[in-house]
């Protein structure tokens, strides 16, 4: 949350931010099926708010304009020397 927060949507946000709130009552508790239980519950938050923030990555990328990737590798493969080499046995 800390590196993503402000790209992740503020519903998805609270729900992993209550998530790991129960995840760490259930700990204090020491209570094993609890811990369980809420982890898998901030699990599922998580990936729900991944996939949004993939979503944004690709929506960008489509949006970017293709040409700096493109012409950037395929001009350093224009820059070939020859250069003279010794085999040591």
């Amino acid at each position: 949350l800390k590196e993503y927060g402000d790209k992740i949507p503020a519903d998805k946000k609270e729900a992993i931010e209550n998530a790991a709130a129960e995840v760490k009552k259930a700990h204090e508790a020491k209570d094993l099926a609890a811990i369980d239980t809420h982890m898998a519950a901030l699990n599922e938050a998580w990936t729900a708010a991944s996939q949004d923030l993939y979503n944004a990555t690709q929506q960008a990328q489509e949006n970017a304009p293709n040409n700096t990737g493109a012409e950037s590798n395929a001009n350093s493969g224009n820059n070939v020397q020859d250069v003279e080499f010794e085999e040591v046995k």
